[in-house]
């Protein structure tokens, strides 16, 4: 069992590397901006395979990243036929594409942390004189 996940996850770990150097390469629409691959979890059966991507940027918005991802979703069939020259795989996983948020919302959680702490220093330099 755990050989099916190691090979898996391989075979996931090696379509993040080709896709993020496909797309930065092969993907030649203007409005796509820098996407970046976070993950790519590979099915059992190796027939799907989630992408998760995250867009950075200062326009990284709800319509900027569904564009992306409409983008993205039309060129999966070709992202998957150079995956399979690429790649030494039987069969290449059908590429569905999705948002990644957890950057952004540590981006976010992070802030507030450093707002807390400020807040709270100068509340102590406040008291203290």
């Amino acid at each position: 069992m755990a050989k099916d996940y190691s090979r898996t996850q391989r075979i996931g770990d090696q379509m993040q590397r080709e896709l993020a150097v496909l797309i930065q390469r092969e993907i030649k629409d203007p409005r796509l901006g820098l996407v970046t691959i976070t993950a790519v979890d590979v099915s059992r059966d190796l027939s799907h395979a989630k992408v998760f991507i995250t867009v950075m940027g200062k326009d990284d918005d709800a319509e900027q990243i569904k564009l992306n991802l409409e983008i993205l979703g039309e060129a999966a069939g070709y992202l998957r036929m150079l995956l399979g020259k690429s790649m030494k795989v039987r069969t290449i996983p059908q590429l569905h594409f999705q948002y990644d948020a957890s950057i952004r919302r540590g981006a976010e959680l992070s802030a507030l942390i450093e707002r807390a702490v400020a807040e709270d220093r100068k509340h102590q330099d406040g008291s203290e004189g």
